[in-house]
């Protein structure tokens, strides 16, 4: 299961920096993973809590890029997610988050960590599923959603204070709860930067 990946167009292996609960990667590239239980990637602002143990398969990435997929989660516990990562180290580390709200519904959540993470959440879905999608630009970075791989809908815009090291994949998360099953499919890497991060393309 620690074995470092090889996903076709990836530019590198992809590897753990932490091992999840369970992982099976299936026919046809679509990865699931099962996060183990109280983990998850954030620094409150207040300091009160303090977690860096979630599952991560990153890989490195070329400078200018674009990573997207379909993320299918099992949200049981409140924020429990599907989440695609930058990591650069445990201080600079931005996740784009398919996650359970503490209301109960699936919602779009963001978090951009430069030694505190500042956590934003975007727009309440319907099911437990969307495309997900990191865009960088470099040193500046872009997250988008969407409903139908089709249209695109920002949800962030932002920088990281650290980029060299940086690294980009998949992870899984269950804060509050025993664990939180999902599937990663239609996975998609480009060396390409976006003509335009607003358009909705």
């Amino acid at each position: 299961m620690t074995a470092p990946l090889n996903l076709p167009g990836f530019p590198s292996l992809l590897s753990w920096e932490t091992p999840p609960a369970h992982f099976v990667l299936e026919d046809g590239g679509s990865v699931q993973m099962r996060a183990a239980p109280r983990t998850d990637f954030f620094l409150d602002p207040r300091g009160s809590v303090a977690l860096t143990n979630s599952a991560r398969l990153l890989f490195t990435p070329d400078p200018v890029f674009t990573l997207s997929a379909y993320a299918q989660a099992e949200l049981v516990s409140t924020y429990d997610a599907a989440v695609l990562m930058l990591y650069v180290d445990d201080r600079h580390w931005a996740k784009l988050c398919l996650e359970r709200a503490p209301q109960g519904q699936p919602m779009i959540v963001s978090v951009v960590t430069n030694d505190s993470s500042d956590d934003c959440n975007s727009v309440v879905l319907e099911q437990p599923s969307a495309w997900l999608r990191i865009a960088s630009f470099g040193r500046a970075f872009a997250l988008h959603y969407s409903l139908d791989n089709t249209t695109w809908h920002f949800v962030r815009y932002f920088a990281l204070r650290q980029t060299a090291g940086l690294r980009a994949g998949f992870s899984v998360q269950a804060p509050t709860g025993n664990g939180c099953q999902i599937t990663f499919s239609q996975i998609r890497y480009t060396a390409a930067e976006l003509a335009d991060l607003r358009s909705g393309c």
